[in-house]
């Protein structure tokens, strides 16, 4: 039978919808491609990256090298309009207009949160449009670090651990430890990001073996931070180190004297101070005239029987510490024999004094006689022989002109 043929719609089989979709990703590139400028464009806008710490102000600077009197625009990391030209766009008292020519947008961001990091977009509204990006990286800045592990006071010869923590830095800021002026190694940080934060808490433990010299040495921990100047923020506290005394006994009187007063005191450095002391005699008992009252031991008066080596114990409840003296007394015959001859030696220097200067007076004295003053005087000459005084005067060595002058020497 002759039957007619009708026209039927072809829709598109699953396989040629895939082949449309690359198609429109082919133009929609091709389209991208041809909206890419130059580096030598003029009006291509150009930007910088910068760091900021939280709680900072950062500038944002967008420049091109010519102007077409087409609009610079900022735009934050949300693609929110902050200003296009002079004009606010987003209500946010912390960014300001810091300057609007033809060929240059700047704006800042005061009070930087960590919220603030991201890239921001610089656009000028050409045919095509132009942009530029800038990445702004937030610092933040660690909590100034706090030591543990003095609570108690460390015995000498004990190990003690603390502990450094510092919080809140963005990247993780790094640790270190100080013994008075020396860095000392302690173990490696241990870093913990915060939850539902961009930031991390950072410590680090230091073991030290402790003597009494360590006692009140201060030990320091300093964070160093991109955002910190060096030393900028760090802890310092001193050890507290107990040790027994280490005990010294001083006399009254460098000379002890048969006869007079006499006593010692005990003194002892340790931490705590000693609060207890105790005098003893070595070998035997304490002389009858000899009294004990704390750290001073006392004798009323000392006789050749004192003779020997006295011991003081203190005790400061960590531990026990002993000192000793010897005690030699000297009798008054036998200062009495040094004191004769401490003044025949005083008599000897001062016999040779006077001899010296009885010798230099009759130096002085023949000096000052042969230089002694002369007075001259001489007459006319030739006046003896003449018969009376005119003559005399006419026979005179060249009258007055010519006589000699008379002269006079002193010293």
């Amino acid at each position: 039978t002759g039957g007619s043929v009708r026209p039927t719609m072809a829709f598109p089989s699953a396989p040629s919808a895939l082949w449309i979709v690359s198609l429109l990703t082919v133009l929609f590139t091709a389209v991208v491609h041809s909206n890419i400028v130059s580096d030598d464009d003029p009006l291509q806008p150009m930007t910088s990256d910068e760091t900021v710490s939280v709680g900072g102000t950062v500038t944002l600077t967008c420049k091109v090298a010519e102007s077409d009197n087409s609009s610079l625009q900022w735009s934050n990391t949300a693609q929110q309009t902050l200003y296009f030209g002079e004009k606010r766009a987003l209500r946010d008292n912390r960014i300001q207009l810091h300057r609007s020519t033809p060929t240059e947008l700047s704006i800042t961001i005061a009070d930087v949160l960590l919220s603030d990091e991201g890239e921001y977009t610089c656009s000028i509204f050409t045919m095509p449009v132009r942009t530029a990006r800038a990445t702004v990286t937030v610092l933040g800045v660690p909590d100034k670090p706090q030591i543990s592990g003095f609570e108690t006071p460390v015995r000498d010869g004990e190990t003690v651990t603390l502990t450094c923590t510092s919080t809140g830095s963005k990247p993780p800021a790094t640790l270190s430890w100080y013994k008075g002026k020396t860095e000392v190694e302690g173990r490696p940080n241990v870093v913990e990001s915060v939850p539902d934060e961009p930031t991390y808490n950072v410590s680090s433990e230091l073991t030290l073996e402790v003597s009494a010299s360590d006692n009140n040495v201060p030990i320091t921990c300093v964070v160093d931070h991109p955002s910190l100047a060096p030393g900028d923020k760090r802890s310092e506290q001193a050890l507290q180190v107990f040790y027994s005394p280490e005990v010294h006994i001083s006399p009254d009187e460098m000379l002890p004297i048969e006869g007079q007063k006499f006593s010692l005191r005990c003194s002892g450095k340790a931490n705590p101070e000693p609060n207890d002391f105790s005098w003893e005699k070595k070998d035997e008992e304490l002389p009858p005239l000899a009294k004990a009252d704390g750290a001073v031991l006392s004798f009323s008066m000392l006789n050749k029987s004192d003779n020997g080596v006295y011991i003081c114990h203190a005790d400061n409840g960590v531990g026990k510490g002993m000192g000793e003296y010897t005690l030699q007394v000297q009798d008054t015959t036998a200062m009495s024999t040094s004191s004769g001859v401490d003044h025949a030696v005083i008599g000897g220097v001062v016999a040779v004094i006077v001899f010296i200067l009885l010798c230099l007076l009759i130096v002085l004295g023949r000096y000052l006689i042969r230089h002694k003053g002369t007075y001259l005087t001489h007459e006319a000459k030739g006046s003896d022989d003449a018969p009376d005084a005119d003559t005399a005067i006419i026979n005179a060595e060249g009258g007055h002109s010519g006589a000699e002058d008379k002269k006079e020497y002193f010293i």
